[in-house]
């Protein structure tokens, strides 16, 4: 029997009852259904809607479920979307709401139908999928820590190495390999704060909105956004039925991070090719070609660059969604689920892989050093040596470029002319010239806060690694605190 039977005297055309049905992939909701069903029945307690031993009766029925769904096969935020639950094949429930109202029914009777006293399926998706967000938020937080962990692992490892930089894909100037490193953990480290601060304007409580108007019973909605570990109650309920703004920038963050991998899955697929070969790919996350034996192709960058597309598509899918709905609850809302579990799926399988991944590169610091030898790596450099003597930058920059031009005559680099030649084009240069214009020097003229001077780029490393300790330390605490409160919640209940 459908929630909702009542007024109807013919059955749903079988062919729509399956295709409008959402539990194929709302299952993954199982445990925050069940945590806000617990919840919802304590406040219908307080009110004496239930007695306490239906309460004890309620709140164990729903334990059961979930224990017992999680143990054929657990209900797991991250499983691949092209996966399902044995419990996505039940032949009555329309959603995961009626699939737990069923099954409750199934274990402890008639009891099992006060539950829903006072509430309303809109207010329960609305809840299920702010909880299901917090997690996700808090999963991929850890997984771009194992991620930044590798970089700086990398960085570390690399010391004083240099590379070139590049703007417009051309050589510009040399860098520290561990200044690229970090540029990338700079990148992350905004994802994560983004991350953040999408999970506090999330973790406000739905429950005791009713379909639209508010619940008709005076629910204590403070106890049960307490209960769920919520900041408050939401403030209007007919937003708050119909509000998926966190899903929408949730999704826009996520947006944002496959930006994030694209572009560092871009540059490694370039700089493993032999043209570069700054990169050696490694083995197991490499495969070879079926017709050329000499090849070993970046599939995992190439991968990254393409789900990173999927991950975007997904923002763009749900804000075409939600665009000029009315208020407040509409059947379209269901269609942002299957964009959001994807997306959510996609990221933590690609952010996973890119910390191993990155943990195993094999960097070719003596192909990047090369490389930082030739195409005037060191020009700006040379232009700032004769600032020091007191030119003109705007001079200094038309000296130092008749040099390059002087020197592609000639072929070769800037310490390829001769001070004689040099003082030619300007009496400011003297003997001290060839040392101002080596790599080092070079590197450690950028001697300003983010820039690629070796003290820098070593403090700025070292700083990180504070940074990310702290971060991790106090996750590795958050983490302690929720389980103790948990068990200490199971407890007492």
């Amino acid at each position: 029997m459908k929630m909702w039977s009542g007024r109807f005297r013919e059955p749903l055309d079988a062919a729509f009852d399956g295709w409008q049905r959402s539990l194929r992939f709302d299952w993954r909701l199982l445990p925050y259904e069940v945590a806000a069903s617990k919840a919802h029945a304590l406040a219908l307690a307080k009110l004496g809607v239930l007695t306490s031993d239906e309460l004890a009766s309620i709140r164990g029925g729903l334990e059961n479920i979930l224990a017992h769904f999680e143990a054929a096969e657990p209900p797991d935020l991250f499983r691949g979307a092209a996966r399902s639950h044995p419990m996505a094949n039940h032949p009555d429930a329309e959603d995961i709401h009626h699939f737990v109202e069923l099954e409750l029914k199934m274990r402890i009777g008639n009891t099992a139908l006060k539950l829903h006293t006072g509430r309303s399926r809109n207010e329960q998706i609305a809840t299920d999928l702010r909880l299901y967000v917090r997690d996700a938020v808090a999963a991929l937080q850890a997984d771009l820590h194992l991620w930044i962990q590798a970089l700086i692992v990398q960085a570390r490892d690399a010391g004083d190495a240099a590379m070139p930089a590049y703007t417009h894909l051309q050589r510009a100037e040399p860098v520290l390999v561990a200044h690229w490193l970090l540029a990338y953990v700079s990148m992350l480290q905004r994802d994560i704060a983004r991350l953040e601060d999408c999970a506090k304007r999330a973790n406000f409580c739905p429950l005791g909105s009713g379909a639209v108007a508010g619940a008709t019973l005076p629910l204590d909605r403070a106890l049960i956004a307490r209960e769920l570990d919520f900041d408050a109650p939401t403030a209007n309920s007919m937003d708050a039925t119909s509000d998926r703004d966190f899903v929408l920038e949730f999704l826009q963050t996520l947006a944002q991070i496959a930006l994030h991998v694209s572009r560092f899955a871009e540059e490694i697929t370039l700089y493993a090719t032999a043209e570069f070969g700054f990169v050696d790919l490694p083995e197991a996350f490499s495969t070879g070609s079926s017709a050329m034996p000499q090849k070993k192709n970046p599939d995992l960058t190439e991968l990254a660059r393409a789900k990173s597309g999927r991950i975007v598509a997904a923002s763009h899918t749900v804000e075409l969604q939600l665009k000029g709905l009315p208020l407040a609850y509409n059947k379209d809302m269901q269609e942002t689920q299957e964009a959001l579990f994807s997306a959510t799926e996609e990221m933590h399988a690609l952010l996973s892989l890119l910390g191993r991944f990155t943990q195993a590169l094999h960097l070719r610091a003596d192909k990047m050093r090369a490389a930082c030898g030739t195409g005037f790596l060191n020009a700006m450099a040379a232009a700032t040596y004769l600032v020091h003597k007191g030119v003109a930058f705007r001079t200094a920059h038309e000296i130092i470029g008749n040099a390059v031009r002087q020197c592609l005559d000639k072929g070769c680099e800037l310490d390829g002319l001769t001070l004689e030649e040099l003082r030619q084009l300007s009496p400011a240069f003297e003997q001290d010239f060839f040392a101002a214009i080596t790599l080092e020097a070079t590197l450690d003229c950028h001697d300003v806060p983010g820039g690629t001077a070796r003290t820098r780029v070593h403090a700025d490393l070292a700083l990180t690694e504070l940074r990310e300790a702290s971060q991790n330390a106090e996750m590795s605490k958050d983490k302690a605190a929720e389980t103790e409160s948990l068990e200490a919640h199971h407890a007492s209940a």
